[in-house]
């Protein structure tokens, strides 16, 4: 969540240059705007993700098994190569449902960042998108938190080296997939950040 919280990220350089392009009257939000709302945004997100998880593992350093492990590179690539062959379709029939609820380009960022797996990937696809088809650069800044949606599935390299390195039991895979370790951090931070996100936007006249 930090990355949106960078200046130097790819994520947030993409997502300034696209607004760049798309001015509000006479307004164009730049570079220090949109870091006002994405640094105080995600810092609350992951503060709450870290009061949610307090004591709830082991320290990497004392466990044995975060030492000598690695995560299967082959579970990755196959859960990867699945979304990638329907990419265009899905990203297709998403982008239709911003057009009437501007406030769901939230929820279709996050669900095109699963699948692309990269936050910068998933600005530089929805972000021209979502100028394109009219949802206001305001919300696009408020909601940038949601290009992190790499937790909803289990599938990145760190979530399985996670589960594969915790012999207690405590990070895991649930009956129903969805169901795991990550998922409920996951939405309080990304929750939380769009939600600080939509309130600082609004305070600063961009919604």
């Amino acid at each position: 969540m930090g990355i949106l919280a960078s200046p130097v990220a790819v994520a947030v350089v993409a997502l300034v240059a696209f607004l760049a392009k798309a001015p509000m009257g006479d307004h164009v939000i730049d570079f220090v705007q949109v870091l006002s709302i994405t640094i105080a945004s995600t810092l609350t997100g992951v503060l709450l993700i870290g009061i949610f998880s307090w004591f709830r593992g082991q320290d990497f350093d004392q466990d044995p098994e975060f030492q000598a492990r690695i995560a299967d590179p082959e579970q990755r690539k196959m859960a990867d190569t699945v979304f990638a062959a329907h990419l265009t379709e899905l990203k297709a029939a998403l982008t239709e449902i911003v057009k009437t609820q501007p406030w769901t380009y939230a929820i279709v960022l996050l669900l095109v960042s699963k699948l692309v797996n990269s936050q910068a990937a998933a600005i530089s696809a929805m972000v021209p998108v979502g100028l394109a088809i009219g949802v206001p650069p305001g919300y696009i800044v408020a909601f940038a938190a949601a290009s992190y949606g790499y937790y909803i599935l289990p599938t990145y390299p760190s979530d399985l080296a996670a589960i594969q390195f915790d012999r207690s039991g405590t990070t895991h895979i649930g009956k129903y997939v969805i169901n795991h370790s990550f998922i409920i951090p996951g939405l309080i931070g990304v929750g939380t950040s769009c939600l600080i996100g939509y309130l600082l936007a609004s305070a600063s006249g961009l919604i």
